[in-house]
């Protein structure tokens, strides 16, 4: 079928700007080495999977059931390696708490396991350290640099005070636990390159005890820091008294010991473990237009040869942004006191509740700010929460009962958080083909309402 004949409310991937986006991830994993997931949090239509698979190394999960989703649908659409050389899809997976009843599950089909909490790793100990030791599985520990961007939304600020998320680095032991091999943080969201820069400077100087020694001289650390915008002195001031090689674990490294505790001397530094790879966590608008991608790759290539480290970026928006819109049908307009209201066929509480949740304005195509243009309305919708509005917008036209509107930007979080809220029916998910044709890739009904109550 046409655009013109899709069924409202739908979801609509286009493939043409997923492919699109996917190119430019591909060229930071090429030009810096990097390894990117997509972040199903953010977006997980997993019938295109197998083309993300193509482009990324892998995903990452929020639980078992992102993770099963992976591991079932993550796949290469061929044979062999993927279009960046990739021999096999990663799966990776965070949660701030593992269940007993799924921890042996999750390692099972997972690649990468973070833990939350030193509690928590110890807890899952035996089920994962049987993964670990014959090498199915890395283990990381979340950590939280305590950095907050300028401009972070509140809600989704993980370093914010009081934050669940992440080990404070004084809590986090002198040395890693045993079978630790990586540190993860994630405190972006829709963030630039500056505030990835920025913390990362941060926990290369709060962490360094974890890193492994350099690899490369001051001068080229010199060369990179200009480059990259930063300072070597910011970077690599190491804290009296806190020398990574005074330090081993208690427990012969089998427990861990806090950072405060008293040193235990060491014949041998290279008996101290050091990480083998670092997560940059998600929430970095890498596709976006006026992103600092080269930055970006300068970053993780100073990463990469100062330290002989793995690294990983796991963004979700990046992967689908404006690749996907929320196609509506206005199905009433209502005279009030104030502007006049389309009564749409979808709604912001269930099809796209970030909307209320952050809020914000969605971006709607083909109209401006209220009086920019000729008429002006608010937008809202069918259910009977009086709250469930988009915003207010004009157009160059009035509207009427019957005229389709385009709601952009919509692949990413929408669909992960729609629900069925006064009964409403799920949109379909859609994809606009490179061709200009549209496949349903899913269409709901009634049984999909009930199923969930």
């Amino acid at each position: 079928m046409t655009f013109e004949e899709i069924t409202t409310p739908a979801y609509v991937i286009d493939e043409r700007k997923l492919k699109d986006n996917l190119r430019i991830l591909k060229e930071v994993q090429d030009k810096s080495g990097a390894k990117i997931l997509l972040a199903q949090k953010a977006y997980s239509v997993y019938q295109t999977y197998p083309l993300i698979a193509d482009y990324l190394a892998g995903a990452t999960a929020s639980g078992i059931y992102e993770a099963k989703l992976a591991h079932e649908e993550f796949n290469f659409s061929g044979y062999g390696h993927n279009k960046c050389g990739f021999p096999k899809p990663e799966n990776h997976v965070f949660e701030p708490a593992f269940k007993d009843d799924e921890i042996e599950e999750v390692c099972s089909i997972c690649d990468h396991i973070v833990f939350n909490s030193l509690n928590q790793l110890e807890h899952h100990r035996p089920v994962w350290e049987k993964y670990a030791s014959d090498g199915r599985l890395s283990v990381g520990l979340r950590i939280n640099p305590e950095y907050s961007a300028d401009d972070a939304h509140e809600i989704y600020d993980p370093c914010a005070p009081g934050s669940r998320l992440g080990i404070r680095n004084e809590k986090m032991p002198a040395v890693l636990p045993k079978g630790v091999e990586g540190l993860h943080f994630h405190n972006l969201c829709e963030q630039g390159f500056e505030p990835l820069e920025d913390t990362f400077l941060k926990v290369e100087k709060d962490f360094h005890r974890f890193f492994p020694k350099p690899l490369i001289d001051e001068d080229y650390d010199s060369y990179i820091f200009e480059m990259i915008g930063g300072s070597e002195s910011d970077s690599f001031e190491e804290t009296a008294g806190d020398d990574p090689d005074e330090h081993v674990s208690d427990e012969s490294m089998g427990g861990w010991a806090s950072a405060d505790s008293s040193p235990i001397q060491t014949k041998d530094n290279d008996d101290i473990p050091r990480i083998k790879w670092i997560n940059l966590g998600g929430g970095h608008h890498i596709t976006r237009e006026d992103y600092d991608v080269e930055g970006l790759i300068r970053l993780v290539n100073y990463i990469k040869a100062r330290y002989g480290i793995e690294v990983y970026l796991e963004p979700g928006e990046a992967v689908a942004l404006n690749a996907g819109y929320l196609v509506t049908t206005v199905m009433d307009v209502v005279e009030t006191d104030r502007i006049p209201v389309l009564v749409l066929d979808t709604s912001a509480s269930c099809h796209m509740p970030d909307v209320i949740e952050m809020p914000y304005r969605p971006p709607l195509r083909d109209s401006e700010q209220p009086g920019e243009m000729n008429y002006t309305y608010r937008l809202s919708s069918r259910t009977c929460l009086a709250g469930d509005v988009m915003g207010d917008y004009s157009f160059e036209e009035e509207k009427h009962i019957g005229d389709r509107l385009i709601f952009e930007d919509m692949a990413i979080y929408s669909l992960v958080k729609n629900n069925t809220f006064n009964g409403m029916p799920l949109p379909d998910i859609d994809i606009l083909h490179e061709d200009g044709t549209v496949e349903v890739l899913k269409r709901f009904d009634y049984s999909d309402f009930k199923s969930r109550l």
